[in-house]
């Protein structure tokens, strides 16, 4: 019971250890999932700073022309997917105060329905980021601080010469790919940077100094307006300055390689639950066997123990019964010669008879005990079969002869390996238990056959009333008898005979009835 106790806490302490081990894994694998979150926040807001600083050096005069900025756009998407690979950009917009997208290059499609401040939304495939436009944003008071508006393309007839060039690097913009910490990420190095103040925030550029051009009408800052959209009423331009002011930022980045990532790391943290519980088994299971050892071991000890005791018992009572003997043919002996007393009488003849039949009975049973407790050792010599068997016969002739029974021994000339003294005391056991169980007039058959090119088989048979299945493997213990006048212990001193030869015998049903003796495994002699 103790040490199914200590088994028990110690299969709970590798259960927990390795509970432990899943937890932690687990905690790893979310702490890597948020870290390759992480990067790609990062590289959104590394990119939103590169197009604020891209937005304020276009701006001129709080507007940037779109056909400046959307070349800038497919520059920033198409160099992103070429370096970045499976975690670029393939969407970018740039907002309005009404959350739709002014300007707007990539796949248009993935633009999330409703549009937030500060926001990020995440799918299988895509995560789409919102964010504030650095120099063009709007504050937690709803008031656009230094507001940039996005004006569009003049028309292809405005004049008869062909759009300005978009090639924004003759201002002296380029978008340089090389100056990150990581590959394929942007810098605004080459960019002229905002102007800041003290604590590191963008400082509005100065106010109108009021210098317009002459044609530009009065001086409201409504009616700066370019010359293809003067001829637009002032209610009409106001609408599309306040469409066209940028309040926000959506990236949409893939999240192929943010998938590999998680994917990897969770097999990777499977494995090792895996392993760690597999080790958790192993330890356990050498813990079992451990115990099982040690209590083996404890159990072998007191079993040698007792098997010393029970030798020591063996050979007291082994002695005692050798003594007893004695006595026993002592009071025999008187017995039969009061009997043989001229002046016995009948009634003294008959009680002397009775003490010599018990003293015979009870001498019988304390020579199968010391035959039951002398130890075997096996003295192999050659024996022949048939001529063994026909001596034992001879020997119960008397007890054959009183139930007139028939005793056939097969004649095959075969010979064996055995103790002859031990094989002699076999047979007659086995012969003398068929004589008790026979009926009178019964018949008895003793064989042999070889059952191998090394081996032979021996069997005696008998017509008696048989034994019962479930007696078959009783039969062969100390005391077990079905006979009234049986000792209990014939037949396991021939189980002792036969398992000292390296032989086995089994006990079978005679059809159509009786009991059959089978010893297997007899060696041939050569």
């Amino acid at each position: 019971m103790k040490s199914d106790h200590r088994g028990k806490w110690v299969s709970g302490l590798l259960l927990g250890t390795w509970l432990l081990v899943v937890a932690w894994q687990v905690e790893e694998h979310h702490r890597v999932v948020e870290t390759a979150k992480t990067d790609l926040r990062n590289r959104s807001r590394e990119i939103a700073s590169t197009l604020g600083a891209v937005t304020h050096a276009l701006r001129f005069r709080g507007t940037v022309f779109q056909e400046r900025l959307e070349p800038v756009l497919n520059e920033l998407v198409n160099r992103t997917n070429a370096l970045v690979n499976s975690s670029g950009l393939v969407y970018v917009g740039l907002l309005n105060t009404e959350g739709e997208p002014v300007v707007a290059v990539g796949n248009t499609n993935l633009l999330p329905h409703e549009i937030l401040t500060e926001r990020e939304e995440w799918s299988d495939d895509y995560v789409t980021f919102v964010l504030p436009v650095e120099g063009a944003s709007v504050t937690t008071a709803g008031v656009t601080n230094n507001p940039t508006i996005v004006l569009p393309p003049p028309p292809r007839d405005f004049t008869n010469n062909e759009p300005r060039d978009r090639d924004f690097s003759r201002r002296g913009l380029r978008l340089d790919f090389a100056g990150g910490t990581n590959a394929g990420e942007f810098s605004s190095n080459n960019f002229p940077p905002p102007p800041t103040n003290a604590a590191g925030e963008i400082e509005p550029p100065p106010p109108d100094d009021g210098r317009r051009p002459p044609d530009a009408g009065d001086r409201s800052r409504g009616n700066r307006r370019p010359p293809w959209l003067r001829s637009m009423s002032e209610a009409d331009f106001k609408t599309l300055i306040a469409t066209h002011e940028l309040h926000g930022l959506v990236l949409t980045m893939s999240t192929e390689n943010f998938r590999a990532v998680s994917v990897s790391d969770w097999w990777l943290r499977c494995v090792i639950s895996f392993f760690a519980g597999i080790s958790a088994l192993g330890v356990g299971l050498a813990w079992r066997n451990i115990a099982k050892t040690a209590d083996l071991q404890i159990r072998l000890v007191r079993a040698s123990e007792l098997n010393s005791h029970l030798k020591e018992m063996n050979l007291a009572a082994a002695g005692l019964a050798h003594e007893t003997r004695n006595p026993l043919n002592i009071i025999r002996g008187q017995a039969q010669m009061i009997s043989r007393l001229p002046a016995s009488t009948n009634d003294v003849r008959e009680k002397s008879k009775t003490i010599v039949d018990q003293t015979d009975k009870v001498t019988a049973q304390l020579t199968e005990f010391i035959n039951y407790s002398r130890p075997r050792e096996v003295r192999r010599t050659k024996i022949a079969l048939a001529p063994a068997c026909n001596e034992v016969v001879r020997t119960l002739s008397f007890d054959i002869e009183e139930k007139k029974l028939r005793v056939e021994v097969g004649d095959n000339p075969l010979a064996i390996e055995a103790d002859e003294q031990l094989l002699r005391q076999v047979l007659f056991n086995l012969l003398l238990n068929s004589i008790q169980a026979a009926d009178v007039g019964g018949q008895i058959k003793i064989s042999a056959q070889r059952s191998g090119a090394n081996e032979a088989v021996l069997e005696v048979r008998d017509d008696g009333p048989g034994v019962p299945l479930e007696n078959r493997s009783e039969i062969f213990k100390p005391y077990f008898t079905t006979h009234q006048k049986g000792t209990g212990l014939g037949l396991a001193v021939v189980q002792q005979n036969v398992l000292a030869h390296g032989w086995e015998i089994v006990c079978l049903g005679n059809e159509p009835r009786g009991a059959i003796f089978r010893l297997t495994h007899l060696k041939i002699a050569a």
